[in-house]
């Protein structure tokens, strides 16, 4: 794809219900700019697919889409197989619907874990605890939030990174104590409401702290969060907020699975790319 096309594809995801948010081509076209495919038929795009490199060891498939009215004739998969070809070398995650588990299974992809999206029309801020400092993530040093972001994330990413905290209507917030930084979690606005990820924190104090803070910047509208189901104590701090499941995916990995702490990822950065 070509800039445009992918505020199309962002279109079409819009579509399908998936609410993606409004600075989301700028910022996932800066992760890896080949990376995004169309499909055409006489000239007509008619699907799209995501095949995201991380470097050399680690890709993402995502915005896998083919229109309705062309679904059925062979364009999904024509579109499968040119990302995983592209992301051939290493291994290779995705967030699939849950329906679709069985074929992702046929092509070597082992569930990791479910992520579930819940949100809120007013959701509750936790009360405050602990003696996390907040402050804007602009008054970290990008190379140490860098570092941070990378026990968090198979892979590194600084130019998404960069494009991700910058982007217009994004709030990016730091928790800091005496050990250094202790989290970090953005908020960006999406076509309906916002979006909070990724939320990465040493510990619940920190998480609920952080996401405080981003509750109390956020626009007018409902307020979702995108968390892996087996981290507890993150399903808890939701609920706690009055958030309610609202969809959920399959994390699926082709390859050796990343071992992360899935305890401290209170938020993951986003369906599409990981």
């Amino acid at each position: 794809m070509r800039r445009g096309d992918l505020a199309l594809a962002l279109d079409w995801a819009a579509a399908e219900g998936w609410n993606p948010g409004l600075s989301d081509a700028e910022c996932f076209f800066a992760a890896d700019p080949e990376g995004f495919l169309m499909a055409e038929v006489d000239g007509e795009p008619v699907g799209c697919v995501s095949a995201v490199r991380y470097g050399d060891g680690f890709g993402f498939l995502g915005f896998y889409i083919v229109r309705p009215g062309h679904r059925g004739q062979g364009h999904g998969l024509a579109l499968w197989k040119a990302a995983i070809a592209r992301l051939s070398s290493g291994a290779v995650g995705l967030d699939g619907v849950v329906a679709q588990q069985p074929n992702y299974r046929r092509s070597g992809f082992v569930l990791a874990h479910r992520n579930i999206r819940y949100g809120a029309a007013l959701p509750r801020a936790p009360q405050a605890v602990g003696t996390s400092a907040i402050c804007a993530a602009a008054d970290m040093p990008f190379d140490a939030l860098v570092a941070f972001d990378r026990r968090f994330f198979r892979a590194p990413r600084e130019s998404f990174l960069r494009a991700w905290l910058g982007a217009p209507g994004h709030v990016a917030r730091i928790a800091t104590g005496p050990g250094g930084l202790l989290g970090y979690g953005v908020l960006r606005p999406c076509r309906e409401g916002s979006k909070i990820g990724p939320l990465f924190a040493e510990g619940g104090a920190t998480a609920r702290a952080l996401f405080a803070a981003l509750l109390d910047a956020a626009p007018p509208g409902p307020v979702f969060l995108d968390l892996p189901e087996p981290n507890a104590d993150a399903i808890a701090m939701a609920t706690e907020a009055g958030m309610a499941p609202a969809f959920e995916t399959a994390r699926m990995v082709a390859g050796p699975a990343p071992m992360l702490p899935i305890g401290s990822i209170y938020g993951i950065t986003s369906f599409e790319l990981g």
